[in-house]
């Protein structure tokens, strides 16, 4: 029996760049994890969950779920991974051996609030079928094979970030020019320090869930027509990444959080941001923090400076049912 694990990421500068030759700061968020666990068996069985049920208990507990998890819960996402991770060992001549397997998945990170809840089952379906197979992917191979699982197989518009930290973990600074992915598949991926963090906290708000490919649609089909707004604005997003590395290494912590700032800011010239969605942002900053989408939305992440600051974040953020974490990074 084989447990495997993934889990929760936040992104920090540059997103959404990564999908556009840019660069990105992300780094992991423990205090929420999928979980997965795998057996052999006589026949291939995907064990389903709450979510991937089709009985309710009335049409608005559908309503809800559909909204909450989607209309097709975990299972494609796992097969989806499973596929790729045969192609990869067909392409790779790779024999894996002849036993089946019945896999169990859980997980308790929000969902499509930003916090790349199904990338992370994909990277903890990856690992476990290593294991169960004694298959060595390298590690800078691993985020690409878990982005084709959902941008080839299911359609998603998603990019590598996700996949890179929570295959990395801890922060990590990413790289993603087109000569470099052309060449190799994957790009530059440089970890930073985690001792040299300032104290960030995560807010979310479940009733703000969508999905994030939806999201992102609108701008890739600009970014591929040449929208000069558009095109600039995700170079700009990216710039800001790369400022962003030097802050932490340097431990500049009040630069680190205007580019933080920033991001949302471009990212707001270039996306439809919703109310709530704003109200979240503004509220924070007006407790001194700053403030940013750790993904698509739903999700905010910022520095904040001292327990008095933070405390007033949690009283100001749950005036407006939103639930404050310090996320766990090492």
């Amino acid at each position: 029996m084989i447990d495997s694990i993934a889990y929760a990421r936040a992104g920090l500068v540059g997103n959404p760049s990564d999908g556009y030759n840019g660069k990105t700061i992300s780094l992991i968020v423990k205090n929420f994890a999928a979980k997965i666990l795998i057996y052999q068996s006589p026949k291939l069985y995907i064990e389903p969950q709450e979510s991937d049920s089709s009985h309710f208990q009335n049409i608005y507990d559908l309503k809800e779920t559909v909204s909450l998890t989607g209309y097709n819960g975990g299972i494609p996402i796992i097969k989806a991974a499973i596929k790729k991770f045969c192609d990869y060992c067909d392409e790779n001549s790779i024999k894996l051996a002849s036993k089946n397997f019945t896999i169990q998945y859980n997980s308790n990170i929000p969902r499509q609030v930003g916090l790349a809840g199904s990338s992370a089952i994909v990277i903890a379906t990856l690992r476990a079928l290593m294991q169960f197979y004694g298959v060595e992917i390298p590690l800078e191979q691993l985020p690409t094979i878990a982005l084709e699982a959902e941008v080839k197989e299911l359609g998603i518009t998603a990019g590598l970030q996700d996949r890179v930290i929570q295959s990395y973990e801890g922060c990590v600074y990413m790289d993603f020019n087109k000569e470099q992915l052309g060449k190799y598949g994957y790009g530059k991926y440089e970890r930073l320090p985690t001792e040299k963090l300032p104290q960030f906290y995560i807010a979310y708000k479940t009733n703000l869930s969508k999905v994030s490919g939806k999201v992102l649609n609108d701008i890739k089909t600009k970014y591929e027509k040449g929208d000069e707004q558009v095109v600039n604005t995700l170079k700009e997003i990216a710039g800001l990444a790369e400022k962003g590395k030097e802050a932490i290494l340097n431990s500049d912590f009040d630069t680190l959080g205007f580019l933080i700032n920033e991001n949302f800011n471009n990212r707001r010239k270039i996306m439809h941001i919703s109310d709530s969605n704003n109200e979240m942002v503004e509220t924070a900053r007006a407790c001194g923090a700053s403030a940013s989408f750790t993904g698509s939305g739903g999700a905010i992440i910022g520095i904040y400076k001292d327990n008095e600051m933070l405390q007033k974040l949690v009283y100001s953020l749950r005036n407006i049912q939103a639930r404050v974490i310090k996320p766990y990074v090492i």
